[in-house]
């Protein structure tokens, strides 16, 4: 065992009402899952992802079939112009997917707030929701342990490019950069205890939690249109108790089929203006 966990209650023993857990980085956990109950939703912002979703969807799907939990998928498609809803429609067939069309492209901040809410609206409480992106560079593979975490007691769990053992593959100096400074400025202005990935959107939330969040903020709580929107829900949820923990990502962009949607320059400028925003708030 990692001398890091070695005193940590929550690797050990399930959260009890009465005496919760200290939010701790988590390090990486079995590949074991524990059966526990409740339903997995994972949910796919899509917009023009045909090259990519099929691909992604088989994978869920070869991972989550053998699990003892249930599971469905929430594709929210943006007003893509090629085959992704056909593609969507198509591997409903064979696994449980649940569309969400836009008939015109909305932005990632909105395409989440549908996603989200689609599958909030029949959510138990103690449910796992899982956001990763539709372009098959973040794997599937760790959703199991993902789940386990929060079946043991976290409230939310980051797949980072800062934990030891995560790779970052094919991406460009540049934006690993970006990442690495949105990390130090996140850190210090609107520190995360458990977290130090703060902008990467693959992660795994116990449905109270979100629905808390909703609850408090309203519309608000999906108010920033770009990829900043993703910073931006941890510093909502961050105002309440919150037991977070991360496990290292395997991020694959060799793997992507077309451009990133990303407007690099653009995304770091709507960033700092959040962080800045949320700090005078």
């Amino acid at each position: 065992m990692n001398p890091s966990t070695a005193n940590d209650p929550l690797a050990l023993s399930p959260r009890r009402d009465n005496a919760k857990p200290q939010a701790v980085v988590a390090d990486p956990v079995s590949s074991e899952t524990t059966r526990a109950s409740g339903r997995v939703c994972i949910i796919l912002p899509a917009y023009n992802e045909a090259q990519n979703l099929e691909r992604l969807l088989q994978r869920i799907r070869q991972v989550l079939d053998p699990l003892d939990y249930s599971y469905e998928v929430v594709v929210v498609n943006d007003g893509s112009k090629d085959r992704t809803e056909e593609i969507a429609r198509r591997m409903s067939e064979s696994m449980p997917i649940q569309l969400e069309n836009h008939q015109q492209n909305q932005g990632l901040g909105k395409t989440l707030r549908t996603g989200f809410l689609a599958a909030l609206q029949h959510a138990d409480p103690h449910d796992v929701l899982v956001c990763m992106d539709a372009d098959n560079t973040q794997p599937p593979e760790s959703i199991p342990q993902m789940v386990e975490m929060i079946h043991r007691g976290y409230d939310l769990v980051v797949a980072s490019r800062f934990q030891p053992g995560a790779q970052v593959i094919g991406v460009s100096f540049f934006r690993r950069m970006m990442s690495v400074g949105a990390r130090y400025v996140f850190s210090a202005v609107h520190p995360i205890r458990g977290i130090r990935d703060y902008t990467c959107g693959f992660r795994a939330y116990r449905a109270e939690i979100l629905k808390r969040g909703v609850d408090q903020f309203g519309d608000d709580f999906f108010s920033e249109t770009g990829f900043s929107s993703m910073a931006d829900i941890l510093l909502k949820l961050r105002r309440q108790p919150l037991v977070a923990g991360e496990i290292p990502l395997v991020l694959r962009y060799d793997q992507k089929g077309g451009a990133s949607k990303m407007k690099v320059l653009g995304t770091v400028w709507a960033t700092l203006m959040l962080v800045a925003r949320r700090r005078i708030r």
